[in-house]
């Protein structure tokens, strides 16, 4: 029996990712109002390199991709959002991908580490990693507290609580209409706040036993090293609770990620629910095809050769007519 495919997506500028079997589409409002679709197909390394689809890797792999997509839908839908002479480019959107992911490294990693390891004396090994983990907890807590008070940063929460109910409404066979979405939750097992957060306990546990050295920068080198080892083993467990998530000890432990996602995610409005749901519609196969009553959902590049077509053959209709 064929394994059912899990939708995910992300909230970007403005709108939202949703990832289906055979690619992945993007939505996002435009200043005038307008919702426009970019949608691609999207083919894993995984496909060509068999050895990627272990366990472990592929979670390691499936980040590494997220991010990747991640950073080019976000600029697409930024400038769809935006004004033209407000655009960015595709440097000015790895530079601040450059300089975020050394914020985060500071501040995440070395910090933790750097305080924990002074404490080493005092509070030996394990004490040293629960610290640090703890501490490392606390800076993300407070980061998400302090960013959920922008606006630019609230919606972006609120789009993200649209991702949320419509995967949960689709999964439940719920009507993917505004209305019917906006009752349910914006909370989902397969939340990346989850994971992330997942990933901070998990190295708790895994930097008890690895990186016990002496110096800051050795454990640092060390726990950069093993990131991709602690993303996997992360992965599998999320894919693990997503199937037994009605276990007990399962739900006892995916929980403080669900309540995580109270920081993360925002009531959304219908016009933003109208926009996630129209990313998914376009990445569910045969969509368009099951439900002719409905207008079909165009690539963007699509629709302005369209408009332009139309254009030009209003202008030349008024040219024969003069």
């Amino acid at each position: 029996m064929k394994k059912p495919f899990y939708y995910g997506g992300q909230a970007v500028i403005e709108g939202v990712m949703m990832m289906g079997p055979e690619g992945y589409a993007v939505s996002a409002r435009r200043p005038d109002g307008r919702i426009v679709t970019r949608k691609e197909q999207h083919h894993s390394v995984k496909e060509r390199l068999t050895f990627l689809k272990w366990p472990v890797i592929r979670g390691f792999v499936n980040l590494i991709e997220m991010l990747v997509l991640g950073m080019s839908t976000i600029t697409w839908s930024a400038n769809q959002s935006a004004e033209e002479e407000e655009e960015l480019s595709a440097k000015e959107m790895i530079f601040s991908v450059v300089i975020a992911l050394v914020a985060v490294i500071g501040l995440f990693l070395v910090l933790p580490t750097w305080l924990g390891t002074g404490l080493r004396p005092v509070i030996g090994d394990f004490g040293r990693s629960f610290f640090e983990g703890v501490l490392r907890i606390a800076i993300f807590l407070i980061y998400l507290a302090l960013i959920r008070r922008m606006e630019d940063i609230l919606r972006v929460f609120q789009y993200h609580g649209a991702e949320h109910k419509t995967i949960n409404a689709y999964e439940a066979g719920a009507e993917l209409t505004p209305e019917a979405v906006k009752a349910y939750s914006t909370r989902h097992l397969r939340c990346g706040t989850s994971f992330v957060l997942m990933v901070m306990i998990v190295m708790i546990i895994v930097f008890t036993f690895v990186g016990q050295t002496e110096t800051t920068w050795a454990r640092v080198l060390i726990k950069l090293a093993c990131m991709p080892f602690v993303a996997g083993l992360t992965y599998e467990f999320t894919r693990f609770a997503a199937n037994h998530c009605h276990h007990p000890l399962v739900r006892a432990a995916i929980t403080p990620g669900l309540w995580l996602q109270r920081l993360t995610t925002e009531e959304p409005d219908l016009d933003q629910l109208a926009v996630a749901i129209r990313s998914l519609k376009a990445v569910i196969p045969g969509y368009a095809e099951n439900h002719p009553e409905e207008e079909a959902i165009r690539d963007y590049r699509e629709e302005e050769a369209a408009e332009a077509e139309a254009a030009e053959a209003a202008e030349t209709e008024t040219a024969s007519s003069c």
